[in-house]
């Protein structure tokens, strides 16, 4: 990477960037992984994390969340188990094709603040970058609300009122409703945004010990499909306009049960983020594949329709289940404030988007981006006012297929345009996997929702127009020059001079002077003659050819005098 990568496209005089303070390195966009100078060196002393502890740990996390817990019933049940091992599979070919670009672009040089953002902005350019980057972070604003969301589902489920009873009953206290349940979350998310402001260590300290008990509590769930016995299970749903009761049971093992729900009812950074991520990725797989196969063959349908906590109820210690709910969820929701926050601080010290970002690039002494953390609070903050867990899920998961198609895009790009600067060390990747990867989003977009997919690529546009005709050139480098270069060099190479004809005869010439200033007639001559042909100028220079080349180098001479 260019020394100059981190220089800022535009300089403002209210808010300088000289001084800003440091920049993160990132396995994921998720968290922190380790901690650089603005300048882009890594001193030794400053990684401290491994690729288990580094990516592993915090990409497992994002992955699993509240999903694993409280939707894998509802997919199954609506779904059935061929239709949800069929969309587990083609989630997975999109992530694992993004990965290896990622891998690719990840082993070729430097990733810094921004994750992502980095890799796409100093590969496809500011405008690009900058527009699939501000999309990114909106993803994570977005998933962070969603995970806080599920959180509350997830309390008020265990802890709130039965609708349409105004006193507490037992367990069942807190109060209900949309007002109550904003309340809730912005609570939940005001604990977060304290945390993120006094410093992402904790988080990242703490991140181990979450996956050890979330991994734990998966293993109590695979138990407890043998360790349970068969139960009849009932389920009441009570609404303001009356009560519905469910009898359904857990099978255990049954074949009568699997068939039941066979069929649905619907039709060093360098190094460690390639093998980190892919461990992840293949490790998730499985376990949501286990937990697919071991549902589909112990509970009825009605069961998994009618209640997204079953697995509390067919638990060996149901309170298990509720601890890996709040522990997944509060995790996702300080990876994705973290991720969001840290992406934003990049676009600021990028000044893509002029003043109302600047504030951004604030850091404290420890180099936390707090006024970042706080913009971030904000924007999640209105997107809990949404309310709707499923509906913000689905605008999470198109912003990211956004993303990832960048991605594989950018790698896309670097392949075909056989950049010499391109020599990644992981080379289990293809221009056929990248393409691949950027049709399989696309399509996955609009299956998902059409309206949320157009309205997505309109924003990107916009976007990308905004930032191209505001934005300076930057010195990042443009991939589409290499293409260009790439072209121009392709089609040179197919001349044959051995097919040319007088018809198609174009002058090339070059013209040799000893002094450019004192020529301009005969160079103005000249290039009128030349009909669009090939016209190469040169300025001669006489002496010792040693002597002259050390003092071009040096730069004492000025060739035009």
């Amino acid at each position: 990477m260019l020394s100059n990568e981190d220089s800022p496209l535009l300089n403002y005089r209210l808010f300088s960037v000289v001084g800003d303070g440091v920049g993160q390195e990132e396995g994921t966009d998720n968290g922190q992984v380790v901690v650089c100078s603005s300048t882009g060196t890594l001193p030794d002393q400053d990684k401290k994390l491994s690729t288990f502890f580094g990516v592993v740990v915090p990409t497992v996390l994002s992955m699993f969340s509240i999903v694993i817990f409280l939707r894998i019933g509802f997919v199954i049940g609506h779904a059935g188990f061929l239709q949800a091992v069929l969309m587990l599979v083609v989630a997975y070919i999109i992530i694992s094709l993004t990965v290896l670009s990622v891998s690719a672009i990840a082993t070729n040089g430097a990733v810094q603040g921004g994750g992502a953002y980095f890799m796409i902005s100093r590969t496809l350019g500011p405008e690009f970058g900058g527009s699939i980057g501000l999309m990114i972070y909106l993803a994570n604003v977005c998933a962070c609300g969603v995970y806080i969301l599920g959180l509350v589902e997830a309390i008020l489920d265990e802890f709130g009122m039965l609708p349409g009873s105004s006193v507490a009953d037992g367990t069942h206290a807190l109060p209900q409703g949309y007002l109550y349940s904003v309340m809730y979350a912005s609570i939940i998310l005001l604990l977060c945004m304290i945390i993120c402001m006094v410093g992402a260590d904790i988080y990242s300290k703490a991140s181990f010990v979450t996956f050890l008990l979330v991994t734990l509590i998966l293993i109590t769930i695979l138990v407890s499909f043998f360790a349970v016995k068969p139960q009849e299970i009932h389920i009441v749903h009570t609404t303001t306009t009356g009560t519905k009761t469910y009898n359904t049971s857990y099978t255990g093992f049954n074949s009568s049960t699997f068939r039941d729900n066979l069929f649905g009812d619907l039709k060093n950074p360098s190094s460690s983020i390639p093998k980190g991520t892919i461990v992840a990725v293949v490790y998730t797989f499985f376990v949501y594949l286990l937990l697919f196969f071991m549902v589909s063959f112990t509970c009825e349908r009605v069961l998994l329709q009618e209640d997204y906590s079953f697995l509390k109820k067919i638990n060996v210690w149901p309170p298990f289940v509720t601890i890996g709910i709040y522990s997944a969820s509060l995790s996702a929701s300080m990876s994705s404030l973290i991720g969001a926050s840290r992406i934003l601080h990049a676009l600021a010290k990028d000044d893509l988007f002029g003043i109302p970002f600047s504030p951004a690039k604030k850091t404290s002494k420890g180099g936390n981006p707090w006024v970042a953390v706080l913009y971030t609070w904000g924007l999640v903050q209105l997107v809990l006012f949404a309310g709707k867990l499923n509906t913000i899920a689905g605008i999470v998961t198109i912003f990211y297929l956004m993303a990832y198609a960048a991605v594989d895009l950018a790698c896309l790009a670097l392949e075909w345009a056989s950049a010499p600067n391109f020599r990644p060390t992981f080379q289990v990747f293809s221009w056929h996997t990248c393409l691949l990867g950027i049709v399989s989003c696309f399509v996955m977009m609009f299956l998902i929702n059409p309206a949320y997919a157009s309205g997505s690529i309109v924003l990107m546009i916009i976007l990308l127009g905004f930032i191209h005709y505001r934005a300076s050139t930057s010195s990042w480098g443009y991939i589409s020059q290499a293409l260009i270069f790439h072209q121009v060099r392709k089609y040179l190479l197919l001349l044959d001079v051995r097919k040319e004809h007088v018809k198609f005869w174009r002058p090339q010439i070059l013209l040799m002077v000893a002094n450019p200033r004192t020529s301009c007639e005969l160079i103005q001559f000249v290039n009128d003659l030349k009909k669009g042909g090939l016209y190469v100028l040169g300025h001669v220079q006489i002496g010792d050819l040693g002597f002259r080349a050390s003092q071009l180098a040096s730069g004492s001479t000025n060739t035009l005098d």
